[in-house]
């Protein structure tokens, strides 16, 4: 099938490459000469593992291309997608429907034939609709069926979900238009695809609820995890304990420095917005947001309080920067008011982070960048883990205690066990695991010792010890 890919955005790009690969002949679409220019270079404008090889094998095959016209690839297409940014807008948190109206308008003058219209874009119940009036004002003649089909990718894994998705929500009535996008999605029926067929508003705000109850299991560990500092307990046992039961399942349950990124902050302001315009109130996604919000601002006072409560004049080395791993995405990045509260604290503050520095540098430029986990170390007096990357998974602990001027090591996504970070000689802080996280030490018997004795060694655990 032919398809039109309106954005080269994340979702845009990404879609578009899958789609390729599936066997369909794509154009991807953007505005941005220098995207498309980059992108007929080779150049990936975003980091997704496996992207830019998937990218090129499929240019390679004749199935994908990239242009700034729409006129063409709209016309010749049984499919359009609109997959363009919708930010939240300044001053009322809605989500900003600029560019998927001014798509839609542009995709009206082209469209020849019977075409299938599809917002993949993130978008506010009723937006389809919408869509469709402006298309028929724009164009009346137009033989168009206007779909909703979320996605549902995560930064970082982002292909999987695509090629394996747990589902496909289509949100369309009109029998024309399932039949176009189940052919679309054919090639997924082999491995078991789920095509979700739903009204088009129902489509929309599976989206925007499904975002807001993962938003609101990270938010609801990160709670349980204060209450377990306080009473002694940890946090990982108990996330373990209820993520067992089936009804609860154990993903998104990693206590941590607050959620970030493009999808969940924005996502769940646009649903309070969407809510308070229908009169509904939404008390727990509101409650979401405020204490996700403060926890954020919350862990640059952790880090000065286990520095005895001053962290003026102190080195502090920040390892990860990027709201996730495997991502270069800084957008709502908990290291974004971790490290502006500790500027103001007046710490000094240098940081690594294998692929975002590039990103880091627009939101923070007032620190000092790294180029390995080492180098921001030396001298400093405090090492804090915001991001969880591979590579600061299994650190030279020893080496890494050898350049720091201090022993304070604070790790905000739990990645150490307590006892192996304090066989090293540092001061451990982690988040949400009392004491109790240190009377059930975890200890590794190596044959080589006699007597089965333990290795308490200042080595992280490799894969064979795991």
């Amino acid at each position: 099938m032919r398809i039109a890919m309106i954005g080269t955005g994340y979702v845009g790009l990404v879609s578009g490459a899958c789609f390729a690969d599936f066997g369909h002949q794509v154009t991807c679409v953007d505005k941005d000469v220098d995207k498309i220019a980059a992108l007929h270079r080779g150049e990936i404008p975003i980091y997704e593992p496996g992207l830019d090889a998937l990218v090129a094998s499929n240019v390679k095959a004749k199935r994908l291309d990239f242009t700034t016209d729409l006129s063409v690839p709209v016309a010749e297409a049984d499919a359009v997608f609109i997959a363009v940014g919708t930010p939240s807008r300044r001053g009322d948190g809605h989500a900003d429907l600029t560019y998927v109206y001014a798509a839609a308008r542009e995709i009206a003058k082209a469209l020849s034939g019977f075409t299938v219209v599809v917002t993949k874009s993130t978008v506010p119940v009723g937006t389809g609709d919408e869509v469709e009036r402006l298309i028929r004002e724009t164009n009346p003649s137009a033989d168009v069926v206007v779909a909703s089909n979320p996605e549902f990718l995560r930064e970082g894994a982002a292909i999987r979900d695509f090629k394996f998705p747990d589902r496909i929500v289509i949100g369309t009535s009109d029998q024309r238009g399932q039949k176009v996008l189940s052919d679309v999605y054919r090639p997924l029926s082999l491995n078991q695809g789920p095509l979700l067929f739903t009204a088009r508003r129902t489509a929309e705000l599976i989206k925007y609820a499904a975002n807001a109850f993962l938003a609101t299991k990270i938010t609801f560990i990160n709670e349980i995890a204060d209450l377990s500092e306080k009473v002694g307990a940890d946090v990982q046992e108990v996330a373990r304990g209820i993520g067992l039961d089936n009804r609860i399942g154990s993903k998104f349950l990693h206590a941590g420095p607050g959620f970030g990124g493009s999808c969940f902050p924005k996502d769940t302001r646009a649903l309070l917005k969407i809510a308070q315009d229908n009169d509904v109130q939404l008390r727990i996604v509101e409650a979401v947001l405020g204490v996700n919000d403060n926890r954020k601002r919350a862990m640059a006072r952790k880090v000065s309080s286990a520095a005895g409560g001053s962290l003026r004049g102190k080195t502090v080395a920040v390892l990860g920067l990027t709201f996730k791993p495997d991502t270069d995405d800084m957008r709502e990045a908990p290291s974004i008011p971790l490290v502006t509260g500790l500027l103001d604290m007046g710490a000094k503050v240098r940081a690594h982070d294998p692929v975002g520095m590039e990103q880091a540098r627009r939101e923070l430029p007032n620190i000092e960048y790294c180029d390995n986990p080492y180098n921001c170390a030396l001298g400093a007096d405090v090492v804090v883990i915001v991001t969880e990357w591979t590579q600061f998974r299994a650190l030279d602990l020893a080496r890494l205690k050898r350049e720091m001027a201090g022993t304070l090591f604070i790790d905000l996504r739990n990645i150490y066990s307590p006892q192996e970070i304090e066989a090293c000689g540092f001061i451990y802080e982690s988040v949400g695991r009392g004491a109790s996280a240190r009377q059930f030490r975890p200890v590794r018997v190596r044959s080589d010792i006699p007597n089965g004795s333990v290795d308490v060694s200042c080595e992280a655990p490799r894969n064979e010890d795991v």
